[in-house]
């Protein structure tokens, strides 16, 4: 018990604290980001333009089926070699944003495919242009059908971050292994805190999500 009580002192938890402001600031930033570049992405794929959607459906396979781990790497190690040399805290979110672009870019090609064929082309037949017809009759329905998911991929990435300390970024999952690092009586104490921590983060972010999607319904 008196580990317990030892582990989390003020001077511990302010740290913590300190590394989850990290991992929220990665996390918010590679969210919009990743929203924005992954819609786009997603909606040239759905409109099926000659051979730019088929090369952007190459690249996005890729990125999906490569370990988010590599990418971190690449992005801090790999860059360098190109004339780019990130911060880490810059090539995490680098790294998370190319990630969830690719998975994000997927979820909006779908959602608007599950959206019925005929509302494109009754706006159409109202004279919208193509992109008109998308952007104020598709894409808001297809946006309300993809909420849960984009939430539920958002958590993830949201806990993928913590992948982010390979390279030291000073994010939450780095901050508790340098305070049980000093101490290894100390490493239960922690993975109980970064349990609750990231359980507290990710169950709002869930709960502002389906907040949103009933509001939306």
């Amino acid at each position: 018990m008196q580990n317990w009580i030892n582990a989390f002192s003020w001077l511990n938890v302010r740290f913590l604290f300190m590394g989850l402001w990290v991992t929220i600031y990665i996390s918010v930033i590679s969210v919009i980001l990743s929203f924005i570049l992954g819609s786009i992405l997603g909606i040239i794929r759905y409109s099926k333009i000659k051979f730019v959607s088929e090369i952007v459906g190459f690249i996005i396979d890729i990125i999906r089926n490569v370990p988010l781990l590599l990418i971190i790497f690449f992005t801090y190690f790999g860059l360098p070699n190109f004339g780019l040399r990130p911060e880490t805290i810059p090539a995490a979110i680098i790294a998370m944003t190319v990630f969830e672009s690719a998975m994000i870019a997927e979820i909006v090609r779908s959602g608007i495919k599950s959206v019925d064929p005929g509302q494109m082309e009754g706006a159409r037949s109202t004279g919208m242009s193509f992109v008109q017809a998308l952007w104020h009759v598709v894409l808001p329905q297809a946006y309300k059908n993809m909420i849960p998911t984009i939430i539920s991929q958002f958590v993830s990435l949201i806990k993928d971050t913590s992948l982010a300390t390979i390279i030291v970024v000073p994010e939450l999952m780095q901050h508790a292994q340098v305070i049980y690092g000093q101490n290894a009586n100390y490493i239960l104490p922690m993975f109980a805190a970064l349990a609750v921590l990231y359980f507290i983060v990710c169950f709002t972010l869930s709960v502002i999500g389906n907040q949103i999607g009933k509001r939306l319904s």
